[in-house]
């Protein structure tokens, strides 16, 4: 059986007019005056709020710039390379310790915030202008093949929401489209995104792209948010919007930073992906060029000497004897036996039928009847 806690009913202020008042004094009036302090010192003190959760808010976004310097100067060998890498390191630590003094701080002001008496205003104030589930997310740690099994029922499940949600424009229309489908604002949402963009820029649909990366932020801004708060991201979405639709130009700022940063990591981590795939590609053309020998023609042709090249060129076999002829016969038998393995010529020595004109020939070099130059002349 559930127990409602009633203690949260001890301290309300609901009345301006509940103390005494001296015969002589404009009772209205004092009321008036007492109900404007206690208003100012509410929003004294939501600006307060406001201005630690703005100081986490620039605190994260240092230790996250610290994080990737020291990242990106891992492995120097340089010794200025490590003093550059000692020092990103210190101020790494700086900035994690000024994140945990900033939580802190915020966490005591939470704290205080609760113990606030309710009043007149506070009471009357609509409560379901935002919902937030006072539930901590599961801490239970996942392998990754759990991670990926998840993600990929959750995809397949809910793929066509994602993608819809990954179009929106306007903040309105994107928070009923959460509020009306609260199971998308999870992890597996914002990395499907991700892809989603990746694979958006490799085909070249750049203004889509900075679209779904506008909501790709979106929803990891609201995830960062539940972290920070502790509760489900479900439950803190609405607080997200109100934060951003109202935000000052510094919270605005912080989001548009971190969406540009976000494009650019898109944007090279699409460069990659296409240059491996040009890689894969070319290594598939190659291996389908290879001759007998395990060599590639095409590479074969481009160390061949000029004169045995202009030959391929023309493709005159007499051009080619005599180019080996003026040539050093190490170097002849050399690039000859590279053209065989290559199968950018075909040998084919003579037969007469008489065995003994077989047999003194036998030291003499092959002749060349087929020139295999198609391949090594596309790929030129």
């Amino acid at each position: 059986m559930t127990t409602i806690d009633y203690s949260v009913w001890d301290h309300i202020e609901v009345s301006d007019d509940e103390d005494d008042t001296h015969p002589n004094i404009d009772t209205p009036s004092l009321f008036r005056w007492r109900h404007q302090a206690r208003v100012e010192r509410m929003e004294a003190f939501q600006r307060k709020g406001d201005e630690l959760e703005k100081v986490l808010a620039e605190s994260k976004k240092k230790l996250t710039e610290a994080q990737k310097k020291v990242k990106e100067l891992e492995g120097a060998s340089t010794d200025e390379g490590k003093a550059e890498l000692a020092k990103a390191q210190a101020e790494e630590k700086a900035a994690r310790k000024e994140e945990r003094a900033a939580e802190r701080k915020l966490d005591e002001y939470r704290s205080e915030e609760k113990k606030q008496p309710w009043n007149v205003d506070t009471l009357s104030r609509d409560g379901f202008s935002k919902s937030v589930v006072n539930v901590k997310p599961e801490s239970k740690d996942e392998t990754e093949e759990e991670k990926e099994e998840k993600h990929k029922t959750f995809v397949e499940k809910y793929e066509k929401q994602i993608k819809h949600f990954g179009m929106l424009r306007r903040w309105d229309d994107s928070q009923k489209y959460l509020s009306d489908n609260p199971h998308l604002v999870c992890e597996e949402t914002a990395n499907y995104l991700v892809i989603m963009c990746i694979d958006l820029e490799v085909e070249e649909k750049h203004a889509l792209m900075e679209q779904v990366a506008h909501q790709t932020i979106v929803m990891q801004f609201i995830l960062e948010l539940a972290k920070s708060l502790k509760v489900d991201p479900r439950g803190c979405f609405r607080q997200f919007f109100t934060k951003i639709k109202t935000a000052d130009q510094q919270y605005q700022d912080a989001f548009n930073d971190e969406l540009e940063s976000f494009k650019e990591r898109v944007r090279g981590r699409a460069k990659i992906r296409i240059e491996k795939a040009m890689k894969e590609y070319e290594e598939e053309e190659r291996q389908k060029r290879i001759g007998p020998g395990g060599l590639d023609p095409v590479e074969v042709y481009e160390t061949l000497p000029q004169e045995m090249q202009k030959c391929f060129d023309e493709k005159d076999i007499q051009m080619l004897q005599e180019a080996i002829s003026k040539m050093d016969p190490t170097e002849a038998k050399y690039h000859m036996k590279r053209c065989i393995d290559s199968g950018l010529w075909v040998p084919n020595s003579r037969t007469d039928g008489d065995e003994d004109d077989k047999e003194g020939e036998k030291d003499e070099e092959p002749k060349y009847e087929e020139v295999k130059r198609e391949t090594a002349e596309e790929e030129k």
